[in-house]
């Protein structure tokens, strides 16, 4: 970019940014999400650091504003690390203070409400004041010893502070809970260092400081600028902390660091305010959050509220919205999926979303390309929800100089050169050609994934290694691969060959729903897979089903009916079933069991189970006569709860009166 250019640039931007803090603070009322703005000060930053002379008194950049330890050993918490159920919005904190007041009628409820801070969870243990132990949250029940770790942190107390108000806690058990954090500014100055020194970057502070704390060595903890900030307290007499406001003030007395944002508020509607004033804060502070934790303040009524799966009622987590940020659009191509869809990508110039590094965003379909009016060359907002795609949500259209190139769908797929068709009904333009390379590569890895047959070692390049030396052209190939096949390849030995032979082997009698789910069938998902092995009970069944029969499947519908029957029609599809059949592959038939012990009853899984998965726990279900079903309803008996369970399936079974059990309970009931 020449001095002119940027000059040109740096006008926009100043013009954009004075525009967004005139409406944003004198009219109340936000053009864009703070992150945005932020991202778009950075970049303005940087012109005018690479330009100094383009510098004027009124841009808004001038405004003021010990030894290695050989393994670590795990340990048992003495009082369980519960995780939080989330909420995300007025009506859901609403809802859960409904349900609580239940448990305690009449009852004046007051909340403490802290920073929730992006970190690793670790508990302190002091014996008589003096630390002892430090384990990490591990699945909340047994958790890594780090305490070598943790003693070379300058914000962990090696000995409790003494003093008038802290005399009860000098004697005896005390445990201290925080959060490991670290600081964005000292996360940025690292990265300069390892960047000056040519080594890669670190992806963010959260991953640093979890990855750090479990460092066999101690040495290198100590040279990461690592903090404790402390946000719990226990004692085995649970009256001597009263209130969660005291256990803070206490936990500075003893020496702690502790958010002094926290509150002690009245009211939902006084959560929400702190909420949206820590919205419009948060990125202002030295650590990362997503949101709050909002606790009943009385912890007698907070332990009398007890725990609902692995989760206390008297608390929630309330997440903020995604994340946002601005960059620049360098080009977009189109990708294609197994089922042949043809989706518009943007290449971004890198940016940091929510703490990740993000240099694709979806824009969905032509359609969306349009409306959006997104072109290579624009300055666009992008935002990232957790795992989900990050995507383009508006452009920055007074950004533009003019030779921005405005993106035109192509009439061929990139990959196969076939002609892209859309049906008028859709907005998704689609490669027929079966035989698409990206097709048959995307199906490949759906079949194998994790989710459908899970067959371990066929990740994508091993995927892509196995279609490049022409070994496979679909699924049912990998049935017919030998151990001299692969190990005339790089990328397998003796071992590692043997291992995939294996692995492939061990799914050659997959459950009927993960067989059905896996043939990558269009609007059929996992649940949906579930639910058709359910209602046919073997794929010869579901393969001659009417379109009548179909819908009567719970969740079919119309369009997912007739695109079942469409596959299960093709020639092409008919003649990969019958090479499963040849390499004898056969699913596993859903038995039906009349009269079986839970013949009758209802059950919904939220949340991750410890001894087995969901499919297999629905497996067990059925096998005795009940019904394993997606979601909460009138016909819903039970709801299982893991670990980190749906809020809303929660809040729907209390609203219904479905009886809640823990996976210790289900066990007992498939024994």
């Amino acid at each position: 970019m020449n001095k002119t250019q940027a000059s040109d640039r740096i006008h926009k931007l100043r013009d954009l940014i004075n525009e967004y803090r005139y409406e944003y603070h004198v009219n109340n009322r936000s053009i864009m999400s703070e992150a945005a703005a932020d991202g778009l000060k950075h970049e303005l930053a940087e012109l005018e650091g690479e330009f100094p002379d383009l510098v004027t008194p009124d841009s808004p950049t001038q405004r003021v504003a010990g030894e290695p330890l050989p393994q670590f050993v795990s340990a048992e918490h003495k009082y369980p690390m519960l995780s939080l159920n989330d909420v995300f919005d007025q009506g859901e904190v609403s809802a859960w203070e409904a349900r609580i007041q239940k448990l305690v009628p009449g009852q004046k409820l007051e909340y403490f409400a802290d920073i929730k801070m992006d970190g690793l969870a670790c508990s302190l243990v002091y014996q008589n004041g003096i630390l002892v132990r430090a384990l990490t949250r591990g699945n909340g029940r047994v958790g890594e010893d780090v305490t070598a770790n943790l003693r070379t942190l300058e914000s962990v107390p090696l000995k409790l502070n003494k003093s008038a108000q802290t005399t009860t806690f000098e004697q005896g058990y005390t445990e201290v809970r925080g959060e490991i954090v670290m600081y964005k500014s000292d996360f940025e100055a690292l990265n300069e260092q390892r960047a000056k020194a040519g080594l890669p970057l670190f992806a963010n502070p959260r991953n640093l400081a979890a990855g750090t704390v479990r460092q066999l060595d101690p040495k290198l903890v100590v040279g990461r600028p690592l903090k404790f900030r402390a946000w719990d307290l226990r004692r085995d007499d649970s009256s001597e902390v009263p209130t969660n406001e005291f256990c803070y003030e206490i936990l500075a007395k003893l020496g702690f660091l502790v958010n002094d944002q926290a509150e002690l508020v009245g009211s939902v509607t006084d959560v929400m305010k702190f909420a949206k004033k820590w919205e419009e804060k948060r990125l202002r502070l030295p650590f990362n959050t997503d949101g709050l934790v909002v606790k009943v303040n009385d912890r007698a009524v907070f332990e009398k509220l007890g725990v609902v799966g692995k989760a206390p009622r008297g608390a929630v987590a309330y997440k903020y919205p995604a994340e946002q940020a601005t960059t620049k659009v360098k080009d977009i191509f189109v990708s294609i999926g197994r089922t042949g869809a043809a989706t518009p990508v943007a290449v971004l110039e890198p940016v940091v979303v929510a703490g990740s590094t993000v240099q694709m965003a979806t824009l969905h379909n032509e359609g969306e390309v349009k409306r959006k009016d997104v072109r290579v060359g624009d300055t666009v907002i992008i935002h990232k929800a957790g795992d989900i795609i990050p995507e383009v949500v508006e452009v920055l259209k007074t950004l533009r100089t003019g030779k921005e190139q405005p993106f035109e769908m192509p009439k061929k797929c990139p990959e196969c050169g076939s002609d892209l068709k859309k049906e008028d009904a859709e907005a998704v333009w689609r490669c027929l050609n079966y035989a698409c390379p990206a097709r048959v590569h995307n199906q490949i890895q759906h079949y194998t994934s994790k989710s459908a047959l899970d067959i371990e070692g066929m990740g994508e390049k091993n995927v892509l290694a196995l279609l490049d030396a022409n070994l496979i052209r679909d699924p049912a190939d990998l049935y017919t691969l030998t151990k001299d096949q692969l190990l005339k390849l790089d990328r397998f030995a003796e071992i590692s060959a043997s291992k995939l032979i294996d692995a492939i082997a061990v799914k050659k009698h997959p459950s009927l729903s993960h067989f059905i789910y896996a043939l990558g069938i269009r609007h059929v998902g996992a649940q949906t897979a579930v639910d058709l092995s359910n209602k046919f009970g073997n794929l010869d069944s579901l393969s001659s089903a009417t379109i009548d029969e179909l819908r009567q499947v719970e969740g079919v519908g119309e369009v997912v009916a007739e695109s079942i029957m469409t596959w299960f029609a093709s020639a092409q599809n008919q003649q990969l079933l019958a090479k499963f059949a040849n390499a004898g592959v056969e699913p596993m038939e859903v038995k039906r069991v009349n009269g079986g012990k839970l013949q009758g009853l209802g059950f919904v899984v939220s949340g991750t189970l410890e001894t087995m998965e969901r499919e297999q726990a629905g497996d067990k279900i059925r096998q005795l006569g009940g019904t394993f079903q997606s979601s909460v309803g009138k016909n819903t008996d039970y709801l299982v709860l893991g670990e980190n369970p749906g809020a809303s399936k929660v809040a729907k079974a209390e609203k219904l009166g479905t009886r809640i059990i823990d996976e210790k309970m289900l066990l007992k009931m498939l024994q």
